[in-house]
């Protein structure tokens, strides 16, 4: 093996196998990380997914790292001690810009971290990238006026989709172990589904926010890797109250570290959510993950849920246009030239959104959408379903650049491409994103495995089941050609 692939296969190593090496003295910290940071001055160019490089102090840190792992200072190995992580830019840290991607924000600085960064480096996680996101976090896709155009690894004509585009595209890349996201619409599963990667929505309150939006129902930060394992550890570290969110749950829940096989389980197939449209590889693909499954012993029925467009239209409506969008209007407000189009289409779409339906409606959708969930998924363990509509967003895709017309009304193309948003409105429930396959397109695709509310577990084991009966491991005949 030539120095440049072993340097490639260390960067794409688990991080619980590095942790397994560190532990026993195989592997040091540095050497992960100056692995992982060749990979990133090599792929970053074409990849674009940092938005600020933290190389020299995670070096460092490291070297701290190994310390502890050959017991000097009287200190004990941590959680996540030595993990090169990669955090989303709007996850503050104190001291460092804090812009979410918009030239409004530019030469703002975090006074505190937000507390998913506390819980990382509590943990002993080395954070030495920070990752890009669409303006505001807005859009499905990942590009802005103020750090470009992110790519997919898989295939860099088209997106890491997004927000946490710029984590899905470096954990794809080789370029951290793991990394953190945060979902209102998706925003961990979207990216997940089309880099190969897992994605956790975590339930309502499971992972403590910052600010107002820690108080908005459709948001969560959750765990991203590119193992089932993985994004479990992570989310083990994130998951826990803070005295900043009035929402986050007490006590902390532990996901199990081991699961049974999924024989004897029952599971729901919905292959259209209602009334999406689904293009034929993502529907073959999710029937095959499906079947692995049923050849393992599970009991796989395909339902149907009586959803209509309609109504997620109209929660999404009252609920973004009364919360999310108020707030960065309020934000940008007289700054509109700052701005990247599709933040000034979304802003103008939920504007006139607010005077035809109120918070109130979209509550009255948002019930009979879940209450149709409850009943549909009564009797099964989880249910299955694609995480998209279509393979994925062409890099550099503009928000509003095709509309479709429901009753009358201009709606973005984009609503229908993303088949996430549900289990946001469903909110307590836990979502993993998980891969299903490949497209014709040139990059992976996804399964979303939603629970019952708050049973965290029970996607988890049917996730681990996937990844052993199809598996999907960065070995090299699986990794992106960069």
């Amino acid at each position: 093996m030539t120095p440049s692939h072993a340097t490639e296969d260390l960067a794409y190593l688990d991080a619980t196998e590095a942790l397994r090496l560190f532990t026993a003295r195989e592997l040091s910290p540095v050497e992960l990380m100056r692995a992982v940071i060749e990979r990133a001055e090599k792929v970053e160019p074409a990849v674009n997914a940092f938005t600020e490089r933290l190389f020299e102090q995670a070096l460092e840190q490291a070297a701290e790292a190994e310390n502890r792992y050959l017991g000097k200072g009287g200190l004990t190995p941590r959680p996540l001690e030595g993990l090169p992580i990669a955090a989303k830019e709007k996850h503050a840290i104190a001291g460092r810009s804090l812009t979410e991607g918009s030239l409004v924000n530019e030469g703002n600085i975090a006074t505190e971290n937000a507390p998913v960064i506390d819980r990382v480096l509590a943990a002993g996680g080395i954070i030495h990238a920070r990752t890009a996101t669409p303006e505001f976090s807005i859009t499905p896709f990942t590009h802005s006026r103020m750090w470009g155009v992110t790519r997919n690894p898989w295939n860099r004509d088209f997106s890491p989709a997004g927000s946490s585009g710029g984590s899905a595209a470096s954990l794809a890349a080789g370029t951290s172990s793991l990394a953190t996201g945060s979902d209102i619409g998706g925003s961990t599963r979207l990216p997940a589904a089309v880099t190969g990667t897992v994605g956790f929505k975590a339930p309502y309150g499971r992972v403590p926010g910052a600010g107002i939006l820690a108080n908005d129902h459709y948001r969560g930060d959750g765990s991203m890797a590119r193992t089932v394992g993985d994004a479990a550890l992570l989310q083990n570290v994130l998951a826990g109250p803070d005295p900043r969110d009035h929402t986050s749950i007490a006590p902390k829940y532990v996901l199990p570290t081991g699961y049974d096989s999924v024989s004897g389980m029952r599971i729901a197939l919905c292959i259209r959510l209602g009334e999406y449209t689904i293009h034929p590889e993502i529907e073959a693909n999710t029937r095959a993950t499906a079947q692995a499954l049923a050849d393992a012993g599970a009991l796989v029925e395909e339902i149907e849920l009586p959803w209509t467009h309609q109504d997620l239209l109209t929660s999404q409506a009252g609920h973004f246009s009364t919360l999310f969008a108020a707030m960065v209007a309020e934000v940008t407000e007289g700054r509109r030239e700052l701005l990247n189009d599709y933040t000034v289409a979304f802003l103008d779409l939920m504007a006139g959104v607010r005077a035809h339906v109120s918070y109130l409606d979209s509550l009255y959708a948002e019930q009979r959408l879940q209450r149709g969930l409850a009943e549909a998924i009564a009797g099964f363990d989880a249910l299955l379903c694609p995480s998209t509509a279509v393979p994925g967003w062409h890099a550099g895709d503009i928000l509003g650049r095709e509309k479709l017309v429901v009753d009358g009304q201009p709606v973005c193309d984009t609503l229908w491409a993303a088949m996430t948003i549900p289990f946001n409105i469903n909110n307590r429930c836990p979502v993993l994103n998980v891969p299903s396959g490949h497209s014709s397109w040139g990059i992976p695709t996804g399964l979303q495995i939603v629970g019952h509310p708050y049973d965290d577990a029970t996607v988890f084991r049917i996730g681990t089941a996937l990844e052993h009966l199809r598996p999907w491991s960065y070995i090299p005949a699986r990794r992106p050609a960069l």
